[in-house]
């Protein structure tokens, strides 16, 4: 008959090498970073809804390092007319302050203001008749706004003014 020796776990775990896994700083980031800003800054609504979610339950990307700091609409009301674009705008700055921390602001600057008359419009779908014309009339003005006047470099404000005029 064989004896079993029954060892306990505790002594196998300090029987084993250690295997030091390297601890990622507090500054690295997730590697699918990049995608996740991206498919949060898209014009579809389940961009938004993604977005929103991620919003409101922000500790669940805090390894991510994302600036969700806003200031809404900027210096134009939150809800003109009383349309609520308070959310819409705080997409539009979570893309704006994101893409220009990671040096791609350029390059994304269109597709984020598009997203954000996307989300505008979604608003304004609540309402009909008269309602309905004066949403998507204040929608298009704050668009028309950070499509020409968000920040984008000094030369390039310059050339869209320009070219607007």
């Amino acid at each position: 008959m064989r004896r079993r020796f029954t060892v306990p776990l505790a002594a196998v775990a300090v029987s084993l090498p250690l295997v030091l896994i390297p601890a990622a700083s507090a500054s690295a980031a997730p590697a699918d970073k990049p995608q996740v800003l991206s498919s949060w800054t898209q014009t579809s609504a389940s961009s938004y809804n993604a977005w929103n979610a991620a919003n409101n339950n922000k500790g669940a990307w805090s390894a991510y390092g994302f600036d969700w700091s806003t200031d809404y609409c900027s210096s134009s009301p939150d809800n003109p007319f009383g349309f609520p674009f308070q959310t819409a705008c705080a997409r539009h700055d979570f893309g704006y302050r994101n893409y220009k921390a990671a040096g791609s602001f350029s390059a994304n600057k269109a597709r984020i203001d598009s997203a954000f008359y996307s989300d505008l419009k979604r608003v304004c779908a609540r309402y009909s008749g008269a309602q309905l014309t004066a949403c998507n009339s204040t929608a298009w003005t704050y668009y028309h706004a950070v499509d020409i006047f968000g920040s984008t470099p000094a030369k390039a404000k310059v050339d869209r003014l320009a070219q607007a005029a």
